[in-house]
């Protein structure tokens, strides 16, 4: 028993020692587990109890529980006091003085093809159409197939895409959002589709391999050509001012027809020729057509009931005529000296 009593007395002495060195709260986490953990000093004298008698036992144990009381006592009002100086020190370190001049951090700014995808989709919006999104890896019968362009037909030729297998494949237009929306929805359906496509076109000022359309699809019955006309005209003048006017040219889309291509008055010269515009007063802007009869068919809508007409506007050609870009290639550079024009 007097072996155990000098080591319980010795323990208390080390611990009063080691606390004198503590000055975080670190330090007392390690001198409370080197005393008072599992394995600490006294635990391991306290499992001794066992060799001692009936009667050393609660003299003992009344000295050990006094030891641990006094350890105990100890560490809580040094950690107190610990995290005390440390919230007093952080609070003098993180101050902050006012009276500093702040440094400014410049505000970004919309990129000119969101501006443009969301000019657009504003116009649209006010003209009753709903916004649907679809994904940019698609299939095979949804890109083509579904849209009358079998394997082997030469229109995918100017389509040549990415291809995962022989089924999957970057979109190479937002045409395809189209059989989706009708496979889903039935009419009437007034919606657009902005989105990024891909081609394997070569980057130049003009091409990119990833550029952006919108699709417009509107599927109705009694749906005409004039509504189309009607719709791309307001757009037009919406988007360039007033004095804008469309021009439609006979065209061959698959999916639609008639098809058409649809040319605005020149955004530099209004009309009169330059070099934008190649002389010509018009620049193509976008494909539209009435939707085809067996289009409708391969996504169960009866078109001797219902008839609709579709558009792909080119995002990157009428952000370039929006905001006077000459070089597509300006839009994915990500040069900061352009970008911040559009602040």
């Amino acid at each position: 028993m007097s072996n155990m009593k000098e080591s319980l007395a010795g323990i208390r002495e080390e611990f009063d020692k080691s606390m004198e060195a503590v000055k975080d709260s670190a330090a007392a986490e390690q001198i409370r587990v080197a005393f008072l953990g599992k394995k600490g000093k006294l635990t391991q004298v306290l499992r001794g109890m066992g060799e001692l008698t009936a009667e050393e036992r609660p003299v003992i144990g009344k000295i050990a529980n006094e030891v641990r009381s006094h350890m105990e006592n100890a560490l809580s009002d040094v950690q107190a006091k610990v995290k005390a100086e440390e919230r007093a020190h952080k609070l003098r370190r993180e101050v902050i003085d006012v009276t500093v001049p702040s440094s400014m951090k410049g505000a970004g700014a919309r990129h000119p093809l969101n501006m443009a995808i969301n000019e657009i989709s504003e116009i649209f919006l006010g003209l009753g159409y709903s916004i649907a999104e679809g994904p940019e890896v698609e299939l095979d019968k949804y890109n083509f197939e579904l849209l009358r362009i079998p394997e082997g037909h030469p229109a995918r030729d100017t389509q040549d895409t990415f291809y995962f297998n022989d089924n999957v494949l970057l979109r190479t237009q937002t045409s395809g959002m189209q059989i989706r929306i009708m496979e889903n929805q039935k009419p009437p359906l007034k919606v657009i589709c902005p989105g990024k496509v891909y081609r394997s076109d070569a980057l130049d000022a003009t091409h990119s391999p990833v550029f952006h359309q919108i699709e417009g699809l509107v599927v109705d019955k009694g749906v005409t050509m004039g509504d189309l006309v009607g719709s791309l005209r307001l757009f037009a003048k919406k988007l360039f001012g007033e004095k804008t006017e469309i021009r439609l040219r006979p065209h061959h889309f698959p999916f639609t027809e008639p098809s058409v291509e649809v040319d605005l008055t020149c955004w530099k010269c209004g009309g009169c020729g330059c070099n934008v515009c190649k002389g010509e007063g018009w620049i193509e802007v976008l494909g539209a057509g009435m939707v085809h009869p067996e289009v409708l068919k391969n996504c169960n809508i009866d078109p001797e009931i219902y008839s609709g007409f579709a558009f792909g506007i080119g995002v990157e050609r009428t952000a370039m005529g929006r905001y006077g870009i000459d070089d597509i290639r300006l839009l994915y550079e990500n040069d900061v000296r352009f970008l911040e024009q559009f602040k």
